[in-house]
């Protein structure tokens, strides 16, 4: 349940509703906006629960969270939170884009194509050093000699960086390296995974599993806010159909249905969902149009020589195109095109 304080109320009424949920036996968590303060009582609630906090000085009205995901929730928090990342904002009015190659393969590859992306108007640099791929006889990433190269790509360009975690024992060693961890669609529901990185504090990155439904990939996040972290971004990246003409198929209706039921961000990856390129742009312009706060895509600018993925990786000039295109959707829309903090105006 959720306790909405009145407008006004002080931080001593605020500090005694807080001490008194934890004295119930519930977690606190508190979401403070421009007019009013809500706390969400998270645990194992009986009906004298809600009585109890409703007498409580401040406190305006006590309402049952009847969605299963209760920080996630609306309910929980009206409006849209806005996650940073290293001076990149996901959620607010701007678009903001992540981009580069599926894996880390080398120091000259990684310092070309961020470059390159960097140029074309990507905020944030995406490359991959675990690997988890369907064969174990694929490329499997340079594990943390990747991140090392990762690393010092992103502080050249001045760009954050995000990489993917696949177990609980390397959130330690990735976090040295990362500003935001992603976590892939196949440890959506690896929930030991999203216990750690909810405790480790960084931005997290959680795609949808191939074969969840919406409310369990929120279910998912709710793994990771409830450990205390709550700079979540969720993305979108292509659900497991009949189809076959596609890699995954782009759930385009998840955009608004989890903007609907949830006030975190939303991205989609138009590059997994795909599998080839030529549909990137089509795909990419879909989810911003539904609503989207940005995209995740593959570059890579020789993707004949690519050691992972090279068919759905977009050249850096049709990256540049497609960011120039999402630009002039996102005028039509009301929104912009965020961009890198190193390249703000003065």
């Amino acid at each position: 349940m959720i306790v909405v304080m009145k407008q006004g109320a002080t931080d001593a009424q605020i500090d005694h509703v807080i001490e008194r949920i934890e004295q119930l036996g519930l977690r606190s968590h508190v979401s403070r906006g421009q007019f009013r303060t809500i706390i969400g009582a998270i645990g194992d609630k009986q009906p004298a629960h809600q009585q109890i906090l409703e007498a409580l000085a401040g406190v305006e009205r006590v309402v049952p969270i009847m969605k299963p995901f209760k920080l996630a929730s609306r309910e929980f928090h009206a409006e849209n939170s806005v996650v940073e990342v290293a001076g990149v904002r996901f959620g607010g009015p701007e678009i903001s884009i992540i981009a580069g190659p599926c894996a880390v393969e080398n120091a000259e590859m990684m310092e070309r194509i961020g470059r390159a992306v960097a140029a074309g108007g990507a905020v944030m640099l995406r490359g991959g050093a675990f690997k988890p791929r369907t064969s174990p006889y694929d490329f499997q990433g340079l594990g943390e000699d990747g991140l090392k190269l990762l690393r010092a790509a992103g502080d050249r360009l001045g760009l954050p960086v995000v990489s993917e975690v696949l177990a609980a024992a390397d959130v330690e060693l990735v976090g040295r390296y990362v500003d935001m961890f992603q976590v892939g669609a196949r440890n959506m529901q690896n929930f030991q995974l999203l216990k750690e990185i909810g405790q480790a504090g960084k931005p997290v990155l959680l795609k949808r599993g191939f074969a969840a439904t919406i409310r369990e990939y929120l279910m998912s996040a709710e793994y990771v806010l409830s450990r205390g972290n709550h700079n979540v971004v969720l993305c979108e990246r292509g659900i497991k159909s009949f189809e076959t003409e596609v890699r995954f198929t782009l759930d385009v209706s998840a955009v608004p249905v989890i903007k609907e039921y949830s006030h975190l961000p939303v991205l989609v990856d138009p590059s997994h969902a795909a599998g080839r390129r030529q549909l990137v742009p089509a795909l990419a312009l879909a989810g911003i149009a539904a609503g989207a706060d940005g995209i995740i895509v593959e570059v890579h600018d020789r993707p004949e020589e690519a050691l992972c993925d090279g068919p759905q990786a977009l050249l850096p000039e049709d990256f540049r195109q497609l960011v120039d295109r999402i630009g002039r959707l996102a005028a039509a829309l009301g929104r912009g095109l965020s961009r890198p903090s190193s390249q703000q105006p003065e």
